[in-house]
């Protein structure tokens, strides 16, 4: 009886020790877990509840300090000026799937650059803040001309080994495919004229027998078909380009060579002004031929006496007297040409391009 007795009360002793010590060692910043707070609806007995205290361990772990609120950052002031940027180009037109995939391409490059690793999470999360109401399809273009870039890597090799028809034809096959037949053709429209001005002139530029003035003519109505209303405002921003992809065929080179002088003239006087050039800019054509060629002709004979010259002198000795020939016949122009031989170019030996140098 008196050792049970004495259990009991070291028993006591060490409790009590033990509530004790834990009130003069808890810390008073210590984090009490929130009571769960009754709806309306909870009864009053268990409102008064107390909370269910976990037993502390032996060690106290410091407290986990909570994670910064994000701080609502600057306006990124780059993203916003592109944004108002694109809305001023795009945004009356976005319906077009021509300005959309302009759109899209001038995005890819802006964001590629910025953030290589997530450029097209940035670009689409950039969508949808600023253009929500063509998000979709503008994701969808973007998807399509991402798809379309890897065909393209994909198949080079492939697409080498074809001919022009047959690339041709895989190349519109896959953007059928991946853009849809409409929205290809509208987006690529501008490729699918070139090519067919491309293959008019290419025919003409082999045809033999056939007058200058049909050919031009043939160019004209081409130019027409192609275009249709838009065809005259498209060769007024386009004469000189149209001018000069004309008289660069190999068959008007042949047809304007073969002419005397002044037949040479009148007809490239007409060219000019089939593709619309007025009376000033004609009279200024005019001046420039005729100084082309007086240039031509003192090409013609300094090359003449400078092959005269090397027959009879070498070295030092020729190099004076063709100093003084290129003086004669090129006046200011004369140092240039020296400089030019010297690096081994002789320009009078270039092929005459009629109406184009």
């Amino acid at each position: 009886m008196r050792q049970r007795t004495k259990v009991l009360l070291v028993s006591a002793v060490a409790v009590a020790c033990g509530v004790l010590g834990w009130g003069l060692v808890r810390p008073t910043g210590a984090v009490v877990p929130p009571t769960t707070l009754a709806s309306p609806s909870t009864s009053g007995a268990a409102t008064r509840q107390a909370p269910v205290t976990a037993r502390p361990s032996a060690v106290t772990a410091p407290p986990v300090m909570p994670s910064p609120a994000p701080v609502p950052g600057a306006v990124d002031a780059e993203l916003e000026a592109l944004a108002t940027s694109l809305r001023e180009k795009y945004g009356a037109k976005l319906h077009e799937p021509y300005l959309q995939i302009r759109m899209v391409e001038e995005l890819m490059r802006f964001f590629q650059e910025r953030f290589p690793d997530r450029w097209e999470q940035e670009l689409l999360a950039f969508l949808k803040a600023n253009f929500p109401e063509h998000y979709d399809t503008l994701a969808a273009m973007l998807r399509n001309r991402v798809d379309y870039e890897k065909w393209v890597r994909d198949s080079e090799s492939y697409l080498r080994g074809l001919g022009d028809t047959e690339r041709r034809a895989a190349t519109w096959d896959a953007r059928h495919r991946l853009f849809g037949k409409e929205n290809a053709e509208r987006i690529w429209a501008s490729e699918r004229k070139n090519q067919a001005i491309a293959d008019t002139l290419r025919t003409l530029g082999a045809q033999e027998g056939v007058s200058l003035e049909k050919k031009l003519s043939t160019y004209k109505e081409r130019l027409q078909e192609v275009h249709g209303e838009q065809a005259a405002a498209y060769v007024e921003r386009h004469q000189q380009e149209l001018m000069n992809r004309f008289l660069d065929l190999p068959s008007v080179q042949t047809d304007l060579g073969a002419m005397p002088a002044d037949e040479r003239a009148r007809s490239l006087r007409s060219v000019r002004k089939e593709m619309g050039l007025d009376d000033e800019a004609l009279q200024r054509w005019d001046t420039l031929d005729q100084s082309r060629d007086a240039r031509w002709d003192a090409g013609a004979k300094y090359m003449a006496e400078r092959e005269a010259l090397a027959k009879e002198l070498s070295g030092e000795a020729l190099e004076a007297k063709l100093v003084e020939l290129r003086a004669r016949y090129f006046g200011g122009e004369a140092e240039t040409i020296g400089q030019e031989e010297a690096g081994g170019f002789l320009r009078f030996t270039r092929p005459r391009q009629w109406g184009r140098n």
